[in-house]
């Protein structure tokens, strides 16, 4: 059993810019993976504090038949709305922040093989800078792409309407604020191959400058 602090990076960008995609391919590297939308999906769920701020908050028009609170119904009122998008954050990001810190310190204690690979956390969040996570990552990456691409795969991957992609991209803050916090930028707006490509060659810097000799150095082979 290892309770040694892993190497923890910490993945953000704005919607629709490949946050996701990334964490992929690192999880295909060897390391742990935290989605922080999932985490606060299950912070939200029914019985738990933060859905009783949400609904005290927004009403009982935000849950779906069965309970659960409605992203897409919840979404389509925040978004439209910084002040109340604000009052959501304020709910879920506590919660989900504290999640994360627990799950972190599950890893660090769990059983881990001797041909793991290496000890690494990736923490996937939009608001990985604003909500303070960033201090504590040893490596910050920042996914960016072309405002039009952003809209493109929301569209695609969430089932918005352009005018509600749009609105979702607009209400985030400028990826130039988030590039400029980043030890790593990975540029998502060329083929799947060449953002692979910019992963595996920040994962090999990275690994390299580490001084940690069990970690193992898997490869895509691109």
């Amino acid at each position: 059993m290892s309770s040694a602090s892993p190497l923890l990076i910490g993945i953000t960008g704005n919607i629709g810019t490949g946050k996701s995609t990334v964490a992929s391919m690192l999880a295909s590297l060897g390391a742990e993976v935290i989605d922080a939308d999932k985490v606060a999906h299950e912070v939200m769920r029914a019985g738990t504090a933060a859905h009783a701020q949400i609904v005290e908050t927004f009403g009982p028009q935000v849950l779906g038949p069965d309970g659960q609170v409605d992203r897409a119904r919840l979404g389509s009122i925040v978004f439209a709305n910084p002040g109340l998008l604000a009052r959501l954050e304020a709910i879920v990001h506590p919660a989900t922040l504290e999640a994360i810190v627990h799950r972190i310190a599950a890893f660090c204690h769990s059983e881990r093989s001797e041909e793991s690979s290496a000890d690494v956390v990736v923490v996937e969040a939009i608001k990985l800078i604003e909500s303070g996570m960033a201090s504590a990552c040893d490596n910050v990456w920042v996914t960016t792409c072309r405002p039009r691409q952003q809209v493109y795969r929301i569209v695609g991957g969430r089932g918005l309407s352009r005018a509600e992609a749009w609105e979702r991209v607009r209400a985030q803050p400028p990826q130039e604020d988030k590039i400029a916090r980043a030890d790593v930028v990975v540029d998502t707006s060329g083929s799947m191959s060449r953002t692979r490509a910019q992963v595996q060659a920040a994962w090999d810097r990275l690994i390299s400058r580490a001084p940690l000799s069990s970690w193992k150095r898997p490869h895509y082979g691109v």
